[in-house]
């Protein structure tokens, strides 16, 4: 065996055991942000390093994190979107529209919404930065611009924040008119 498997095999055991012991407590009782992310990086590591399970990679590759939301650090709460889709009809191509999803805290901490993210760079929410207090209410702006789309549409929003699941969606959706391409040059004679 090389030398390289060999202390990635005992880095791979010291991830093991340390994870092993911080789950059954043994570090400490409380579960800080600090812990959470140590936790975090453990989990992220023994990925990364395990040819066993098919997840080999090359040293300092990252690791992608889209299926798996962010923990929420901290108290969670509950949010409730007054509608979760906005249908804005047909445009013609090129044309921007916005729609405001209004939103309340429906839990008992304050509202903290992290990100938010459109399905594409056509979609852009704005999102309020300050927590929203319980019973508070907000706006999430959402703008589709249909420039270079066509035909029907239907966009989503991920939203994350503290809320238990972590990821809340609204989505967007309509018919774009097509601008007609434009005619061939006829050959010249």
């Amino acid at each position: 065996m090389e030398n390289s498997k060999k202390i990635q095999i005992g880095l791979l055991a010291l991830v093991a055991l340390l994870l092993g012991l911080n789950l059954a407590g043994v570090f400490g009782g409380g579960d800080s942000a600090e812990t959470t992310s140590v936790r975090e990086q453990a989990r992220q590591n023994v990925a990364v390093n395990n040819p066993a399970a098919g997840t080999a990679t090359t040293p300092g590759a990252t690791t992608p994190t889209a299926t798996t939301p962010p923990v929420p650090t901290g108290p969670t709460t509950t949010i409730q979107f007054a509608e979760s889709e906005f249908d804005f009809g047909t445009i013609d191509e090129g044309e921007k529209v916005s729609h405001e999803y209004k939103f309340t805290n429906t839990g008992t901490e304050p509202l903290i919404i992290k990100d938010a993210k459109g399905s594409c760079g056509c979609t852009v929410p704005q999102w309020p930065k300050e927590p929203v207090p319980v019973g508070g209410t907000g706006v999430m702006l959402v703008e589709f611009n249909s420039k270079g789309k066509g035909g029907a549409q239907n966009k989503r929003v991920t939203i994350t924040a503290n809320t238990d699941p972590v990821q809340t969606f609204i989505s967007i959706k309509g018919e774009v008119n097509k601008k007609d391409q434009p005619a061939a040059a006829a050959p010249m004679q």
